[in-house]
């Protein structure tokens, strides 16, 4: 299952005292032999998604001394290196500012678009998720709608996403409203 799929959890990596690149490294456990030895293959995956994620000033870094932005990156290559064409994230901006909430989505966006690979993630950022994702699953419990977000626009589908008297969708903006 591990060369078919790769996945990135909210929770905390088991051990954060790992350096960056030894994080990384396993990303090629299921395809190192029984004593986890790299091949050039694997040294050259790895580094490709490095020079990708702009690694390279962390790699000596123990991951419990990265911010939150530059280990989710790092957790996000290590997916990348696992060589799955499938890679699922849950909640990747969670804890993140504004900025990185956003370098990270474009980051996601950008890996898809080069590398081909499914990027499948779950979020609240819903007006990030409009501007930058190329097609949304809206989990409403009633009709799940599954498009482009400008059709899910035009469909109407954000705009009973919440109550009418709390927080209302303009479709001419992409954005939410509170009501006053």
């Amino acid at each position: 299952m591990a060369s078919k799929v790769s996945v990135v959890l909210t929770e905390s990596i088991a051990s954060k005292n790992l350096s960056v690149y030894e994080l990384l490294a396993l990303g090629r456990q299921p395809y190192t032999n029984w004593l986890g030895k790299l091949a050039d293959t694997d040294v050259f995956i790895i580094n490709k998604s490095i020079a990708l994620l702009e690694l390279e000033p962390f790699l000596d870094k123990k991951c419990f001394q990265l911010s939150d932005g530059q280990l989710q990156r790092a957790l996000i290559a290590r997916a990348l290196i696992q060589d799955t064409d499938i890679i699922l994230l849950d909640e990747p901006t969670t804890h993140l500012d504004l900025y990185h909430k956003v370098q990270i989505l474009k980051l996601l966006k950008s890996i898809a678009h080069k590398t081909n690979k499914v990027i499948l993630f779950t979020s609240h950022e819903i007006e990030l998720a409009i501007q930058l994702c190329d097609k949304m699953l809206i989990l409403d419990g009633r009709e799940n709608a599954f498009n482009e977000p400008c059709k899910l626009i035009k469909n109407k589908n954000f705009d009973s996403l919440f109550p009418a008297d709390t927080i209302s969708f303009d479709a001419n903006t992409g954005s939410f409203r509170i009501m006053k």
